[in-house]
């Protein structure tokens, strides 16, 4: 196997796993040969490596002890893969040194190629993927998504992008403000009804593939609100919808999940209120991931899609006058809700 860098000890003890017979077994001598490139990398301390051999392609994941466990990756592929969705087959795996060897979905994500020709046509891939996984929910299978976990997620916020990133400290009355806010947000989230929750479920884990989409970045799959997923698909992380677009995709899955017999409410508007109120608890956490992969893991490029995130608390919050405290906060600590850097395509 050709090393990428001698001095990466991850890589090297990657490249000898794949060159041992337990791998050559499950896929064949050539892999050994292969030639090794990197594919991607996440905000996770995950990496994968693309195996270049004289029969295709394969993907090859690092995911290190004790910071990932592949355990959950395998277990929940399989999951999907019995639903109907196309995610990488496992064809070898060591779980306690963290490696993986996956079937490669292509090099193509949906944020690389969405454009007004084919968002329509990939975007209803996409929620076709994700009712058949909904579909298949049962209680006991995965973690709950939980009111502790919702409120660790959330704490994220003031925690590293109030704390570390803006280097504020919150006044006795901002943070009962705030923590009033998060208690009503949190409250709504529970109170919705609970499905199978992928937790990324967004056009950069998307892939183009056959059948569409491949779906990557499951491993976090939790038991949760229904609205969760939806809301990630349309208010994403690194591209920008306009509010319509947003509105008539909502509206588009509600209607399939309602004919597919999921448990969304019967009216469109507390559906909407459902999802938007969802999306702002999965935006301040994720404002909170990106200052702390910054300071604590060195990751300084997803900083700069926060401005995306502040902009979507604020629309949210000038809709429904519960969330007005937190306008005024994001007002009092002058958190910046212009885009500084576009990444993908914004329609």
């Amino acid at each position: 196997m050709k090393s990428i860098e001698a001095e990466d000890l991850r890589l090297r003890e990657l490249s000898e796993w794949l060159a041992t017979d337990t791998v050559k077994q499950a896929v064949g001598e050539s892999v050994a040969s292969g030639a090794l490139a990197p594919a991607s990398a996440d905000a996770s301390f995950r990496r994968y490596f693309r195996i270049t051999h004289a029969g295709g392609t394969l993907i090859a994941m690092d995911a290190p002890p004790p910071q990932e466990n592949c355990r959950p990756f395998v277990c929940i592929a399989r999951m999907m893969a019995d639903a109907g969705l196309n995610t990488p087959t496992v064809y070898s795996q060591d779980l306690d040194r963290g490696f993986l060897l996956l079937t490669d979905l292509g090099r193509q994500t949906y944020l690389d190629v969405l454009s007004e020709d084919n968002v329509d046509a990939l975007m209803r891939d996409a929620t076709t993927a994700l009712i058949k996984w909904q579909l298949e929910s049962k209680p006991g299978e995965l973690p709950e998504y939980d009111e502790a976990v919702l409120r660790r997620e959330i704490n994220l916020f003031p925690e590293w992008y109030v704390g570390k990133h803006l280097a504020v400290t919150l006044t006795d009355a901002q943070r009962q403000s705030m923590e009033s806010v998060f208690t009503t947000v949190i409250r709504s989230n529970l109170a919705q009804q609970r499905v199978y929750v992928h937790r990324d479920f967004m056009p950069r884990n998307l892939m183009v593939s056959s059948p569409n989409p491949g779906v990557l970045d499951f491993q976090d799959a939790l038991y949760g609100p229904v609205g969760y997923d939806i809301a990630c698909l349309w208010r994403d992380a690194f591209i920008s919808w306009d509010e319509e677009r947003v509105l008539d995709g909502t509206i588009r899955y509600w209607e399939k999940a309602r004919k597919a017999g999921l448990p969304v409410p019967q009216d469109f508007g507390d559906f909407y209120r459902d999802v938007e109120w969802m999306a702002l608890q999965r935006h301040l956490k994720v404002m909170g991931i990106f200052a702390r992969i910054n300071y604590r893991d060195g990751k300084p490029r997803y900083l700069g899609d926060t401005p995306r995130f502040a902009r979507y608390i604020r629309r949210c919050c000038e809709r429904y006058s519960e969330l007005a405290p937190l306008a005024r906060l994001f007002d009092q600590l002058k958190i910046d809700d212009g885009l500084t850097r576009t990444t993908g395509v914004s329609f």
